[in-house]
Formats: structure tokens, C-alpha cells, sequence
């Protein structure tokens, strides 16, 4: 909140908390997020979120198509139990919308109760994993069934420096729990000025 209050100070802002008996389980509940938003334009961003830059146009794009999103780091949906063929993932953590989209997120909370959305992993160690619940499952089979057609913001409006080791700048929204490297900061204040030129970057610390 303090990110999106430096850039956008006109923005009001609400912290909306779920009751979920687990809390893995809880994923599910972000499917409810129009319900819940008192706004009608939102941009819902996960807590381990930091915005970097003016947000202007993902917000006319939401207003454009309805909602804007950005494709996962893993775009494979398949991934999940309950999904088959090459279905796209979109990363649910930096989700811009608005009531137009009501359809994509009544049919989300529908399949989010639907779906098999667990998922398999390996962890650090090679040890096989099994994640029981997750939200991005339904929500992409809720936009392909849908047939609906967000706009999809490029990866530096939902950057996720874990697996994505590159970029060209400058970086909208961070997504990662540490800390925003100096670096990112400083590429940002180079892309404010007027003549700078978009380059390539490796996401360092």
C-alpha cells in the first residue's frame, strides 16, 4: 500500500481479508475479489507486491477490455491435475478490472470449487511436492471457457525475478517478497527522464 500511495497518491486503497479454515485454502477465496472490491475499477495486487512506476495504463486498459493481466511465469495451466492440453496460466497476483469482467470472475468462483487445482513440484532439495489448492487453475479455465479475451500486460507490469532473470525496463509492478534491489530503483529513474533509451537488463541485485 505504501508503493501504490507514493505513485498513485490519489488512489483510495482497501485491504480486504478472507476466513478460510485453511489457509492454503484461502487461495481459492481470490476468486471473490469483484465481490468484495468497493471500487469500480480495481487493481488487486497480492501483499508481496511493490509498485515502481505510474500505472495509467493497464487501468485504461481494464477500462478498455474489461480486465488486464499478465501471463504466469509458468504458462503451462496444464500443470494443474484438473487441466488438460496447452491451456494458458495467467499469474492472478496483478489482476486490473472492472465490473465488466463480472462473467470471468463469476465463473472463476464457480470452477475455483470445480477444478482439481493441485499442483506437483520440486522443491530445492529435488523432494516432490504436492501443493493441494491453487486460484490461477481456475481462473484461466474461467477465461478460456468464457472465450473472453483479456488485455495481457507484458511481464514488467507482474515481474517475478525468481524465474524471470531479464528484462527491458522499466519495471511496473515487482512480485516478490525480498526486497526491490537499488539497482531496479535506479533503472526506474533513468526511464522517468525524458531521453532515455529502453535497453536490455539482467535482473541483478
Amino acid at each position: 500500500m505504501k508503493s501504490v500511495k507514493a505513485i498513485h497518491p490519489e488512489l483510495p486503497a482497501e485491504v480486504i481479508r478472507v476466513e478460510a479454515p485453511d489457509p492454503i485454502k484461502g487461495l481459492l477465496e481470490k476468486s471473490r475479489m469483484l465481490e468484495l472490491s468497493p471500487f469500480e475499477e480495481t487493481l488487486f495486487l497480492d501483499a508481496d507486491t511493490v509498485v515502481l512506476g505510474r500505472l495509467d495504463f493497464a487501468f485504461q486498459k481494464a477500462e478498455q477490455f474489461g480486465l488486464a493481466c499478465a501471463i504466469c511465469e509458468c504458462p503451462w495451466a496444464k500443470r494443474y491435475a484438473g487441466i488438460d492440453g496447452d491451456l494458458i496460466e495467467y499469474n492472478t497476483g496483478v489482476l486490473f478490472f472492472t465490473r465488466k469482467a463480472k462473467p470471468i470472475f463469476e465463473r472463476w468462483n464457480r470452477l475455483s470449487s470445480q477444478v482439481d487445482s493441485s499442483i506437483k513440484f520440486y522443491d530445492n532439495e529435488r523432494r516432490l511436492i504436492t501443493m493441494p489448492y491453487n486460484d490461477q487453475a481456475a481462473f484461466s479455465l474461467a477465461i478460456d471457457e468464457s472465450k473472453f479475451n483479456p488485455f495481457v500486460l507484458p511481464l514488467n507490469w507482474n515481474f517475478r525475478p525468481l524465474w524471470q532473470r531479464s528484462f527491458f525496463g522499466p519495471i511496473k509492478v515487482w512480485h516478490n517478497y525480498a526486497d526491490v534491489p537499488a539497482f531496479f530503483h535506479d533503472a526506474n529513474k533513468y526511464y522517468g527522464q525524458a531521453d532515455s533509451i529502453i535497453q536490455y537488463h539482467e535482473a541483478r541485485g
